[in-house]
């Protein structure tokens, strides 16, 4: 985890969908009104581009996030689906079995009301949150933006929160994390918005393969964060000393308590010896939580949050293009990614994100778009290499330019794709069925550099002659090569003085005897039996080559 002390920029997120309309869309989306004839609602203006952080230690849109723009694949009719998909439904992820009802007057409170009743950390009063209060109080244009990108998720985990029983203390989290941006990296590679490193999210079972990285799933990272906070929490018995792990690690933090308990020392988070970055971050979330509670007080105005979802999900039952849900929802590509950034590729498979997040006028428009949509859904599919091969072979194999194979699929220079792995490729007649859920969850791309071109050699068998064995084991390659190479049989044997022919790498060594850094002509030492004397001693006639590259 990473906590940032400089402001994120870029543009802000729009005003939340009105009552009337939010109401409307979702009860024609849940098939409330389908006896009426109600046009689709127009959407709402497209959410804005994700802002970025300006603090030095964090980059946004990752290579794995950015989803490459190419051209449009061309692709023959594909088999219709064997079984007719469910009509989608949009709801409440947090809630799935409560009806949504945004007429209902828990839905009309103060959602900034509903996170400070639910506070219940210790108040942490130090110099240090002195200055992070007067640090966010100087900069009012960020805490807005911040704020109000934090408005499309915070209902959602306050929602979480409650249903657990922790402190929506959490819930602020994101602000110190993140600034409230999914698709944050820093650069210890913790990615998403709650800042999950690799080897972490791992063990808190988010999924990180080709297809995408669930750190950055706005839904499934939140579940990870409060199972880790829950696990932490009874591991310290102390929410102060959790946070603190959190961010430095629990091994830490567990070292450092037992060092002042040992000591005879109190061992609370104040006390204990911790990086900076650490020392910072108690005191950096207990500065929101008082401009939270009293934001008058610093010059600082909250924008206005209901106590009500700001997206649906919407079950996804089969492979769809990415920007193709994105048009069939009304929004851009980059807004549609805001609440679905975990994905690596341009396809969602739908054995591995079953879901997407849309806003609700957003959530109406994609289940009418989807259910009428007259063509297939993806373009794009999985294919896994049936051996180790050149990008240009892979490409010549599945249909496409080699270029575009390596820019979809992220492949460096000079490199082969090892067999098994898994390559996104158009999907055309002959591979028009979704991909397996193995496929899926499991997928890998494995790289390894193409071998340097072999540099040809001719030697000459010794003054007693060479078996094709013993010039196969002298050059460390296989008795096969060697045969082949001298067109002969395994078994054969060389007269005395007959060319040979061997393939070597370049900068191998041309002769491979029993000192195996002793080259030809050289004098190599070696330790005396008795008082550490040296002697010196050259390779054998029947050992020695005659090398001639070629």
């Amino acid at each position: 985890m990473t906590a940032h002390a400089q402001p994120p920029g870029g543009p802000h997120s729009g005003p939340l969908p009105s009552m009337a309309a939010v109401l409307l869309s979702v009860m024609v989306s849940l098939g409330l009104l389908a006896g009426c004839a109600v046009p689709p609602t127009a959407p709402e203006a497209a959410l804005p581009a994700v802002a970025t952080l300006d603090a030095p230690a964090v980059v946004l849109a990752t290579p794995a996030a950015k989803l490459p723009i190419l051209a449009p694949v061309r692709t023959p009719a594909l088999p219709a689906a064997t079984v007719a998909a469910a009509p989608a439904v949009a709801i409440d992820p947090v809630s799935p079995d409560r009806p949504v009802d945004l007429d209902a007057p828990a839905a009309h409170t103060d959602l900034w009301a509903r996170v400070r009743q639910g506070f219940v950390m210790p108040e942490l009063d130090t110099p240090l949150v002195r200055k992070w209060e007067q640090f966010y109080a100087s900069k009012p244009d960020y805490v807005q933006r911040m704020a109000e990108r934090g408005g499309r998720y915070l209902f959602h985990i306050v929602e979480a929160l409650s249903q657990r029983g922790m402190p929506t203390e959490l819930a602020l989290l994101p602000f110190v994390e993140s600034a409230f941006n999914p698709q944050a990296m820093s650069s210890a590679k913790a990615s998403g918005m709650w800042q999950f490193v690799p080897a972490t999210g791992r063990d808190f079972a988010l999924r990180q393969n080709i297809f995408r990285d669930d750190r950055r799933d706005v839904l499934a990272s939140t579940r990870a964060a409060l199972d880790y906070f829950e696990k932490l929490d009874k591991q310290f018995g102390d929410w102060q000393l959790a946070l603190a792990a959190y961010n430095w690690g629990q091994g830490s933090v567990q070292r450092a308590v037992d060092r002042q308990l040992r000591n005879g020392q109190t061992a609370a988070y104040t006390d204990l010896a911790m990086p900076e970055e650490t020392r910072n971050y108690l005191p950096k979330l207990q500065a929101i939580k008082n401009i939270v509670l009293r934001p008058d007080a610093f010059g600082l105005i909250l924008p206005p949050l209901l106590n009500h979802p700001y997206f649906l999900s919407v079950k996804i039952t089969r492979d769809i293009d990415v920007d193709l849900a994105a048009r069939l929802a009304g929004l851009s590509l980059e807004a549609f990614k805001q609440l679905n950034p975990q994905m690596n590729k341009p396809v969602i498979l739908a054995q591995g994100t079953p879901q997407v997040l849309l806003p609700y006028d957003s959530a109406d428009i994609f289940v009418r778009a989807l259910a009428n949509h007259p063509g297939h859904l993806a373009t794009w599919t999985a294919w896994p290499a049936p051996r180790t091969l050149k990008p240009a072979e892979a490409a010549r194999l599945v249909g496409m330019s080699e270029a575009q194979l390596r820019e979809v699929n992220a492949i460096p220079p000079k490199m082969l794709v090892k067999a098994g792995s898994v390559l996104l490729v158009p999907r055309d007649a002959g591979r028009g069925h979704d991909v397996a859920q193995e496929v899926a969850e499991h997928a890998t791309l494995s790289l390894s550099p193409e071998p340097s071109p072999l540099r040809r050699v001719s030697i000459k068998a010794g003054k007693h002659g060479d078996s094709v064995a013993s010039i196969a084991q002298r050059y460390g390659v296989s008795v096969a090569q060697v045969a082949g190479w001298n067109k002969t049989q395994a078994g054969a044997s060389f007269k005395p003085g007959q060319a040979v022919v061997v393939m070597l790498a370049p900068g191998k060594a041309t002769w491979r005897g029993e000192k195996p850094h002793a080259k030809p002509g050289l004098r190599v030492a070696a330790k005396g039996a008795t008082g550490g004397g040296r002697k010196t001693a050259r390779p054998s006639a029947s050992t020695r080559t005659h090398v001639a590259h070629s």
